[in-house]
């Protein structure tokens, strides 16, 4: 629990909300495509139209609570209590250790966290649809914004 504070974890995690568009101060109440939920007391699990899709993906990290459900999955993983903006720095870190790449993400290996290490993790990409090279056909950021916004919020990028 105390890797969230670490520096390389907050970077990736500044990465994962400019990928998913919830940067801003509302992040972590952003229901995917934009619109604001109340209540931290649990996941919105709130499915919402748009672009074409239908997504339950709620909070700073875009977190799917129905088909498949994340949120609780990782909930009872981790003994979350609530969809607290805490509770989903902590949900992010379990899905980012739970994909292998945990100690590429703390050693600042940007590219291996997001692309994966073959036997060892398929990669941040496959969790979150917006990071660079991600399979499910929507919009992402490029390789290099994410190493701009890596970079940007303290990340020590190693390049290998």
């Amino acid at each position: 629990r105390g890797l969230v504070n670490n520096r390389n974890v907050r970077a990736m995690f500044a990465v994962i909300r400019r990928g998913e568009g919830t940067g801003g101060p509302n992040g972590y109440r952003t229901l995917y495509g934009g619109g604001l939920f109340d209540s931290f007391a649990d996941h919105p699990n709130i499915a919402v139209t748009k672009w074409g899709r239908t997504s339950t993906a709620a909070g700073a990290y875009q977190i799917l609570s129905r088909s498949p459900d994340v949120w609780t999955e990782t909930k009872n993983a981790m003994g979350l209590k609530d969809f607290s903006p805490a509770s989903q720095d902590l949900a992010a870190l379990g899905r980012i250790a739970m994909r292998g790449v945990l100690a590429d993400v703390l050693a600042g290996r940007l590219e291996k966290a997001i692309q994966g290490n073959g036997s060892r993790g398929h990669g941040l990409r496959w969790e979150w649809a917006s990071l660079p090279g991600s399979p499910y056909g929507q919009g992402t950021i490029s390789m290099e914004t994410a190493r701009s916004v890596f970079a940007a919020a303290g990340g020590s990028p190693v390049y290998a």
